[in-house]
């Protein structure tokens, strides 16, 4: 079988869904990979380098490829041009590209989305979810560190001592974890919360002092928080207030899945915090954690910087794209048997993460939300 990727036209997507790398891994178990021209420019991955590890790259993908690899979902022109019984395979943010579902149902797409591979040990190499986390955390820090006018690690000079900046991580799944792993490597100080108790010894492991607020543990499905609601919401911030004011940055990585954004952090603790002081809303693509935040942008509120950037992981293309690929390649090795790919709708992983097939939406939620948009005619 044919396993085609095509060039991203997402606005300001740089990653590829397959490097050249990755590609002896598909083309091992029995495929033939097609790259259409110049998918790969952004992540410094050229049609030479695809060519010479075994890919066959073309002008386009499409109507050529059983299989389509992607980053972010395909555009609308793209995803009606697929033949029936192709199969896609990306992040494809079900929840909020119901059209995309809907057209792909019509045109008897069979499609997985990426990131609703379940979190259980047999299916990490396949997490994109996790991947592309570790990716944002890595450089949210990054950020916050080049806009702080003040030096993150401590140093003891002839002149005086300039002590450690105070970092602030709100949220310690793979990106808050990242986040903390990094600020302490740049010698911060570093402090972090999370609603869920398994959290704190990991948090500690890395060297950071864990807040305990003493409020109730909010475990969620699949590793994930659940949501609070509004009166234990609003203790939340109450109790975070003042560690928040006292931070010269705070990165906050809190989501719900399927949800907008818990809303952690109110436009008053961000003006409690020092002239100079930076946020780092690495939420903002679900509405942002932060009050002030803009998704999108980066803003100036009062004398604090506020970066709300969407896509932070295309802006490290390469590695973010390795990651992706190697993802995506485990995914579509446990379907391929003698160079054909089969899904086994009984394995929990591709039953997990499949959203159309068969002319039906299979994931559940969003077929729910699908029958909301557009009526029962959706199912």
């Amino acid at each position: 079988m044919k396993v085609g990727v095509p060039a991203e036209t997402g606005t300001g997507e740089r990653r590829v869904a397959m490097v050249p790398d990755i590609v002896p891994r598909l083309t091992g178990i029995g495929l033939d990979v097609l790259i259409e021209s110049g998918a790969g420019r952004h992540a410094y991955a050229g049609d030479e380098d695809y060519a010479a590890a075994g890919a066959t790259v073309v002008p386009d993908v499409l109507g050529a490829a059983d299989v389509l690899l992607t980053v972010g979902p395909l555009d609308a022109e793209r995803a009606r041009a697929l033949l029936p019984g192709t199969m896609l395979v990306g992040l494809l943010c079900p929840s909020t590209s119901l059209e995309l579902v809907r057209t792909l149902r019509e045109r008897g797409v069979t499609s997985f989305a990426m990131e609703l591979v379940p979190r259980i040990s047999r299916a990490q190499a396949m997490d994109a979810l996790s991947s592309q986390a570790m990716v944002t955390g890595y450089r949210g820090v990054l950020v916050a560190a080049e806009r702080l006018p003040r030096f993150f690690p401590l140093s003891m000079t002839a002149a005086g001592t300039v002590p450690p900046a105070k970092v602030l991580v709100l949220g310690a799944g793979v990106a808050g974890l990242q986040a903390i792993a990094t600020a302490r490597r740049l010698g911060a100080a570093v402090q972090a919360y999370d609603v869920r108790a398994a959290s704190a010894e990991e948090v500690r492991s890395l060297g950071a002092t864990f807040l305990d607020l003493d409020l109730d543990t909010m475990e969620g499905e699949g590793g994930y928080a659940r949501e609070m609601t509004k009166d234990s919401a609003a203790r939340q911030r109450e109790l975070l207030a003042p560690h928040v004011a006292a931070s010269d940055v705070l990165i906050t990585t809190a989501g719900v899945p399927g949800r907008p954004a818990p809303r952690l952090v109110s436009a008053d603790m961000v003006a409690a915090m020092r002239p100079g002081s930076v946020v780092v809303d690495l939420a903002a693509a679900s509405g942002g954690n932060c009050e002030p935040t803009r998704p999108g942008a980066e803003i100036r509120f009062g004398d604090v910087v506020v970066w709300g950037e969407l896509n932070v992981p295309s802006q490290l293309p390469v590695h973010a794209s390795q990651l992706y690929a190697r993802n995506v390649a485990e995914l579509l090795a446990l379907m391929t048997s003698d160079g054909d790919v089969r899904p086994d709708f009984d394995d929990e992983i591709v039953a997990g993460c499949v959203l159309t097939f068969d002319g039906e939406v299979r994931h559940q939620q969003t077929r729910a939300l699908l029958e909301d948009a557009f009526g029962t005619e959706a199912r």
